[in-house]
């Protein structure tokens, strides 16, 4: 928790100072009060006191009171003020965080884990802020000042009350050890029902598809069983603080009130004036005493959850992203959109296996390269290597002559067109969707948007719909379909004008007369540009200049449609599996 709060800015550092010196001041005002009441006890015992000295005292009281009442607000406004803008820079500093991480670290934390820390576990933080700025401040001043108050004021009663404050710390040492460790599970068990209701949620076509309800509703109600059970324990065990609190306030109260009778009934009567006083002074501090004690427990209920969600924000912001960037912003002078990979292998991190293994090959400007082989033969994983979701394990990918690992990302980036697997479409417009291929900026001209849209031929659906351009696209893309979303991918690549594109399977959700129309478009529009195909239909890459087959990681087999067919027997498999003989030489 402590290394959290390096975080906070001078500014803040300053409200806190100024916060600080208020809480004083509302403790020297509470702690005024029990003179005050002393003195009225005094004034009452003795003879010929007037009202009006009896007045003053009270009216002293009341504005202690208000005082008191006036610097608790001053100091939950800092503390609230403090709280908000921190919690606030902690999220801008964890989307930052998570945006410059590669996958690898995107799975190591998952993505249910991720939403949590940037949203449960920062709420913690905040909440023991607000609450600690207030109450651990507060709490020890006013035990000591309390305490120094009482000092020497009757032996008797100090043993009471230091008596009252041992129970009171063993009950909440006690408690702490068994629910601490509850409360580092607890945030675990948040992430699991995240992740569960997560997968629920986006799978919910195939959940009903599946009669597969009940299935997922048990599966939902173990993790929220299981988190409700620890939540639960951890009540319990904090539940029992407030009555021990109570039940070693009331029996101080008792004790000293004794104590003070016992006294008074052995004193003459000029020691009672003395003692009387003394006691109702004695147990207003003592209460203030317990009272410290009482802040400190609620700031322990908080602080444990607290500690273990700032515990886990600082994983995420003390990570190092595996990728990092280069210096180069361009390639080698005269080579453009070139791209060539030497002897590389890939694994993933912690994996005992190569997923890919010695993959060479060269893409010059201007020529499609495409991809094929059987599920799990690498293919995706080998185009991913190329904008660099992952850095490969072994050898060299170059980008006009430049390794990838040497470009600035941001400019790597820009050189590449990327139109994933799955269709990724914003909460937006048609123009926000496809002007995002400019880096997120809707700074593309309505001519660029519109060509980009015609070569992707989406023009029909999109002047067809309420708005056209301006047409809502809901998070996800969920009011269009599979073939719409992918042509809007397709439509955002080319509008960035790259020098590579790269398509990740990005036709399947294509007929196969749409699938042709749009790459003979895209192939007149962007001649100079070099295409990287991956996918798994035959015909969509039969007029590629090289076809790379790969078989379990390796490739198995390189170069055109006709010499494939005769010269790879995998690339010929897949291929009668899709065409006729007479198709496949057509």
């Amino acid at each position: 928790m402590f290394k959290i709060v390096k975080y906070l800015k001078l500014k803040e550092w300053l409200q806190i100072a100024v916060s600080l010196v208020f809480i004083v001041a509302q403790v020297w005002l509470d702690l005024k009060l029990p003179d005050y009441m002393s003195a009225i006890t005094k004034l009452v015992q003795m003879p010929g006191s007037a009202m009006s000295d009896i007045w003053e005292q009270g009216g002293y009281m009341l504005l202690c009171t208000l005082g008191s009442v006036t610097s608790a607000i001053i100091v939950s406004f800092f503390a609230t003020r403090i709280a908000a803008s921190f919690s606030q820079r902690l999220r801008s500093m964890l989307f930052s965080k998570v945006e410059s991480f590669s996958m690898e670290e995107i799975n190591k934390f998952s993505t249910a884990s991720l939403i949590t820390r940037s949203t449960n576990d920062i709420t913690q933080v905040q909440m023991v802020v607000v609450m600690g700025l207030q109450l651990v401040a507060k709490a020890p001043i006013m035990a000591a000042w309390a305490i120094s108050k009482i000092a020497g004021k009757g032996f008797e009663w100090s043993v009471v009350t230091g008596g009252a404050v041992l129970v009171l710390i063993i009950t909440i040492s006690f408690i702490m050890i068994f629910v601490m460790p509850k409360f580092r599970k607890m945030q675990i068990l948040t992430d699991n029902l995240n992740k569960v209701t997560r997968e629920n949620l986006t799978g919910l076509r195939v959940v009903r598809a599946y009669n597969a309800e009940v299935y997922q509703t048990e599966k939902f109600e173990k993790a929220n069983d299981e988190l409700t059970q620890t939540h639960l324990y951890t009540s319990r065990g904090m539940a029992v603080m407030m009555p021990v609190m109570s039940m070693i306030m009331g029996g101080l109260s008792l004790a000293i009130y004794w104590i003070g009778a016992y006294l008074i009934n052995k004193a003459d009567l000029m020691e009672r004036l003395t003692i009387f006083p003394n006691m109702v002074v004695f147990s207003s501090y003592a209460i203030q005493v317990i009272m410290s004690f009482m802040m400190l427990v609620m700031i322990f209920i908080m602080l444990p959850r607290a500690t273990v969600s700032a515990k886990r924000i600082n994983e995420v912001l003390d990570t190092k992203p595996t990728i990092l960037d280069g210096t180069k912003r361009e390639g080698k002078q005269g080579i453009s959109g070139e791209v060539e990979f030497r002897n590389v292998s890939f694994k993933y991190p912690d994996a005992a296996e190569y997923v890919l293994q010695d993959i060479s090959f060269t893409a010059k400007q201007g020529e499609t390269i495409a991809f094929i082989g059987s599920t799990g033969s690498g293919k995706s994983t080998l185009i991913n290597l190329v904008p660099r979701f992952f850095d490969a394990t072994e050898g060299e990918i170059l980008i006009d002559g430049i390794n990838v690992k040497d470009y600035v990302k941001e400019d790597l980036y820009n050189k590449i067109g990327y139109v994933p697997q799955k269709a990724i479409l914003f909460r937006g417009s048609i123009n926000s969707n496809v002007a995002y291929g400019n880096n997120g900026k809707e700074a593309s001209s309505h001519d660029a948007i519109k060509k980009a849209v015609s070569i992707a031929q989406v023009v029909d659906f999109v002047e067809a719909m309420d708005g056209q351009y301006e047409a809502d696209v809901s998070q996800s893309g969920t009011n269009l379909s599979g073939g719409q979303k992918q042509r809007l991918a397709i439509a955002r690549a080319i509008c960035r004008n790259p020098e590579i594109y790269i398509f990740d399977d990005s036709f399947s959700a294509l007929d196969y007369k749409t699938d042709h129309i749009l790459r003979k478009a895209l192939k007149e529009e962007t001649a100079n540009v070099t295409n990287i195909i991956v996918a798994q239909r035959i015909g969509t890459i039969m007029d590629a200049d090289q076809i790379v087959v790969l078989d379990e990681g390796k490739i198995v087999g390189k170069g055109k449609h006709k010499e494939l067919l005769k010269s790879c027997d995998v690339y010929r498999e897949i291929a009668l599996s899709q065409l006729s003989e007479e198709e496949l030489v057509s």
